[in-house]
């Protein structure tokens, strides 16, 4: 693992590591994955224009979300399934988030439930749920992230019909695992992984919608998650949502300026600028070229957040310029934690803040704040600022 020195290194250790279905459930997206490819290449759109006598000999990475101080402004998004790529996946990326000092975000689809990232989990934590069509459900989750201490409400807007992942059509992938004669060849080449895994996939399942004493299998548990999103969702539910949720509510999936308007007037806390790492709408504006118009309708009134294609402190340190409060990372932690567990989602929060701490020092910002005020970026598509 330590002979991964960035990510894509990383990424390709878990592409040897993993079977391909799995690497390709976490690593494609949808249709012909343009948005996907975009995510990435947006960040080369700004560049950065250094300023190195502002004297940053040394750097503040720290950040206030909500009222609390995290030590790195790079967050752990919500991804479904972390429990596939190592055992206890969740619980091990959410124990290297909190010894990083920032967020680890559940998703609605892990591997273990709510309750038991709690009990194993002391760092801070945000709750990620859908609007489903059987709103008391949507509620459940709701009062049961509360009861567990989670401090924040992610509600994921942009996930109301599921995207068509053509890799996932193309290997066969399936919950549990399916095996016809290229999945038996695909698994055979990953004898770590299999060797891993061997005494969780037998009992692998979605932990948030086991219902007590129920016998339901977990390819019927899949079914009922994906029959249960609802295209008609609108903007009655997130206000009741937000009259449920006590603590800070944030929608993610927000890239159109109406909808931070319309989230503003209702009193959400917050936003994500997302796409879904392009694995819903292919054609999706990538997510860091949607941003400044998200932050100009906010008018500083919301938190903005923002995630898609983040593969370097660098790409950190462009989309905080810009004026992101904080940013979230969820490919990349699964390559981690395919590798090595929490220790490999730990070596990818410390691979980027190491290369944020340094990007701060070489353009001359000596906080999070001074990345905002020095005005070290240029579109490339614009002229330089004289």
């Amino acid at each position: 693992m330590h002979d991964a020195h960035n990510i894509a290194l990383l990424r390709a250790a878990a592409k040897k590591r993993l079977p391909r279905p799995i690497f390709d459930f976490a690593d494609g997206g949808a249709e012909n994955e343009h948005t996907l490819r975009e995510n990435e290449a947006a960040f080369a759109d700004w560049s950065f224009l250094p300023r190195p006598l502002e004297g940053a000999g040394t750097r503040d990475l720290s950040v206030e979300l909500f009222g609390k101080r995290l030590r790195l402004p790079i967050l752990i998004g919500p991804t479904g399934l972390a429990g596939l790529y190592w055992p206890r996946g969740e619980i091990a990326a959410a124990r290297a988030a909190a010894a990083a000092g920032t967020v680890y975000c559940m998703s609605h689809g892990s591997v273990c439930s709510i309750e038991d990232l709690a009990a194993a989990h002391e760092g801070p934590r945000w709750m990620q749920v859908f609007i489903y069509r059987d709103r008391g459900f949507t509620r459940e989750l709701t009062t049961r992230a509360q009861a567990a201490g989670f401090q924040a409400l992610v509600l994921t807007i942009d996930n109301q019909l599921l995207g068509k992942r053509e890799r996932d059509l193309v290997n066969g992938f399936a919950i549990p695992p399916r095996f016809g004669p290229r999945q038996w060849l695909d698994y055979a080449r990953a004898a770590s992984w299999w060797w891993a895994m061997r005494s969780e996939l037998p009992r692998l399942t979605f932990g948030n919608y086991v219902r007590a004493g129920s016998s339901e299998s977990v390819a019927g548990l899949a079914g009922r998650m994906a029959a249960m999103l609802d295209p008609a969702m609108n903007w009655d539910d997130v206000a009741a949502l937000r009259e449920a949720w006590r603590g800070p509510l944030l929608l993610k999936g927000v890239m159109h300026v109406h909808e931070a308007r319309r989230a503003l007037a209702l009193g959400v806390d917050g936003v994500i600028v997302s796409n879904h790492g392009g694995r819903q709408l292919d054609g999706a504006q990538a997510s860091l070229r949607a941003l400044p118009a998200i932050l100009d309708a906010s008018g500083g009134q919301l938190t903005v957040l923002v995630d898609g294609g983040i593969r370097r402190g660098g790409d950190a340190a462009k989309a905080l310029a810009l004026g992101a409060s904080a940013v979230l990372i969820g490919r990349p932690q699964l390559w981690g934690l395919a590798v090595a567990g929490e220790a490999g989602v730990a070596h990818v929060l410390e691979l980027l803040r190491a290369e944020l701490d340094r990007t701060m020092g070489l353009v001359g910002a000596s906080d999070i704040g001074a990345l905002r005020r020095l005005g070290i970026l240029t579109n490339i598509s614009r002229p330089t600022p004289r």
